[in-house]
């Protein structure tokens, strides 16, 4: 029996292979590859469910699909061009050379980075590079999810209302001509990174960097439609948590890789980012129990909503450009000299309360801060104003008005609801009559809108097991909207609508309340009197009434208009209510 002698491939031959240079440290290369996916998680799928979860449900795939495509992009254009504008060659003093980073040659080759800042003899100056004992591939990736992230909340300040097509276009040119600049100037070896201003790991190259650019695209975009801004509950608290807790263990990797290597200051800095995560969590949560008497989850996550002009749908603005900014200055001010001295390019740099040079080292970081502030303000709005030439920014009113259902086609949900198009297909006839199809309606209206108005659940109400009673209800309002929709036309091109509206306040007659609001819309009330109202224990509530399309306009614009659908259509009465989230 013969035997062969077993052969151990060439990756796995320790230092005597190509596969395991004599330089590569497995340790630092295993860590730099975990702390990279670790980043990677927090935008996939961290943000990605948090966007789904804490935006209103008939924007929840539009949102989650935003950030997935913006993770997608990025990795394409990096690897095409931006990893070597960002740390390749010098082109100017704000941008590296742009070429592919895919390159055999390249990637398996040792890593090398801007790490020091040293003088020649003529007084010019040169960036050594710092050598970590792993591959490129190792750095790319590692960058490439830096980027990625950045795009994705820059995402944070349009969702639910910036054209899709438009952030496609959006993507890849705010990455080439913004991204890359803050990264080149502050990390690859750019005239802030010579001049010596600190930015350990991205508060300046990705929070202010977002913070700023949604901001302004937020202001070319423009707001999100006026129901959508007076109300925005998040479709799945669960999902919010989930994606938050992906982002804090991911910052263990966004920090704790800003080194470059498995050190000291890996563990520092883990160690002090979850000390910071938590106590930021803990503080808001009590400052919610304080001024508001309950603590907020969404509060506890995302922070305040700001009172700004401009919309910025999850308060991309204050979470990532103020927060970002202040912890740029406040190095400027805490900065210790021995940590400095670990990984700065600057010898000696310390903060200003530390003495010596460190009230330059503030100075630094303001002009720092306003140079990245100002460049992402031209840029972001220079691409926005192109983008807008070619096709529009903001998405149609009708599709603001239906949402995930309009723009993609697809629900988060299987349910009926808030956003999703009347699809004959799906629901039957418009001219037909689908008790069940009512009932079930009917019921998701009822139980919603009691619990928004934290009351008990009404137990008449049982979704697709009605009792009889209870559908003959059902079939009761429906056979007069069916009535009044059979008094057809009229002069003026009027036509029959269902017009659903808040429940009334507390002791407040229904039938007069109703009709408060008609009366109002159409400036009187003899014209209001015509309409027929509908109320079932102060949860559905509304009227039929015959509309031009004049006083069809005046009667959405009434605050207490929650949707408006042509009462031939049936089978609608109570579906799409747009409170209902």
């Amino acid at each position: 029996m013969s035997s062969s002698a077993t052969v151990v491939p060439l990756a796995y031959q320790g230092n005597t292979s190509a596969s395991v240079a004599d330089w590569l440290n497995k340790g630092d290369n295993a860590w730099q590859l975990v702390a990279a996916t670790l980043v990677g998680l927090q935008s996939v799928p961290g943000l990605v469910v948090l966007y789904g979860g804490v935006v209103k449900k008939k924007w929840a795939v539009n949102s989650a699909f935003m950030a997935l495509y913006a993770f997608a992009a990025v990795w394409i254009c990096w690897v095409t061009w931006a990893y070597n504008m960002s740390f390749g060659e010098k082109l100017l003093p704000i941008w590296g050379k742009a070429r592919p980073a895919l390159d055999q040659g390249l990637l398996v080759g040792r890593a090398a980075l801007p790490a020091t800042v040293h003088y020649r003899a003529d007084g010019s100056v040169e960036t050594a590079a710092v050598e970590p004992l792993y591959p490129m591939a190792t750095v790319v990736y590692f960058q490439c999810v830096f980027a990625a992230i950045t795009l994705i909340l820059v995402a944070g300040s349009l969702l639910g209302r910036m054209s899709f097509l438009a952030w496609m276009i959006f993507v890849p040119l705010w990455l080439t001509f913004s991204y890359t600049v803050g990264a080149f100037s502050l990390w690859g070896g750019g005239f802030l990174f010579h001049w010596g201003v600190i930015d350990y790991c991205g508060g300046y190259v990705i929070h202010v960097s977002a913070g700023i650019a949604g901001f302004t695209a937020a202001y070319w975009v423009g707001p999100r439609a006026q129901k959508d801004r007076e109300r925005f509950p998040p479709n799945n608290i669960l999902f919010t948590l989930t994606g938050a807790g992906l982002l804090w263990m991911g910052w263990a990797g966004f920090n704790g890789g800003g080194p470059y290597a498995a050190n000291s200051v890996a563990s520092m800095a883990v160690l002090n980012t979850n000390i910071c995560t938590a106590m930021s969590l803990i503080v808001w949560t009590c400052l919610d129990v304080i001024f508001f008497k309950k603590p907020s989850v969404v509060g506890a996550v995302q922070g305040m909503i700001t009172g700004l002009r401009v919309d910025d749908t999850l308060g991309v603005f204050h979470t990532h450009a103020v927060a970002g900014l202040l912890g740029g200055l406040l190095t400027g001010l805490f900065a210790e000299p021995t940590l400095c001295n670990l990984f700065l390019p600057v010898a000696d740099s310390r903060g200003a309360f530390y003495g010596g040079a460190g009230g330059a080292q503030f100075g630094k970081q303001i002009a720092g801060g306003l140079f990245v502030v100002a460049w992402n303000v031209v840029v972001t709005s220079l691409i926005c104003l192109a983008i807008n030439l070619l096709v529009p920014l903001r998405m149609p009113d009708d599709k603001l008005e239906v949402g995930d259902d309009a723009v993609h086609g697809e629900e988060a949900y299987a349910l009926w609801g808030d956003g999703e198009m009347y699809d004959v297909t799906k629901h039957g006839s418009d001219a037909a009559v689908a008790p069940v199809v009512l009932n079930t309606d009917l019921s998701f209206a009822a139980h919603k809108q009691q619990s928004d108005r934290g009351e008990a659940p009404l137990r008449s109400f049982a979704n697709l097991a009605m009792k009889p009673w209870t559908t003959a209800v059902s079939l009761l309002l429906a056979a007069a909207v069916a009535m009044a929709a059979a008094v057809a036309a009229g002069e003026g091109g009027a036509a029959n609508y269902l017009v659903f509206v808040d429940p009334p306040p507390s002791g407040v007659v229904c039938t007069a309340y109703q009709l408060s609001i008609l009366a109002a819309a159409l400036g009187s009330e003899e014209k209001a009197k015509g309409a027929i109202i509908y109320n079932y224990k102060n949860v559905v509530s509304g009227f039929s009434a015959r509309l031009t399309p004049s006083e069809l306009e005046a009667v959405k614009k009434q605050p207490q208009v929650n949707r408006v659908l042509p009462s031939a259509t049936l089978s609608l009465m109570s579906s799409n209510f747009d409170g209902i989230s």
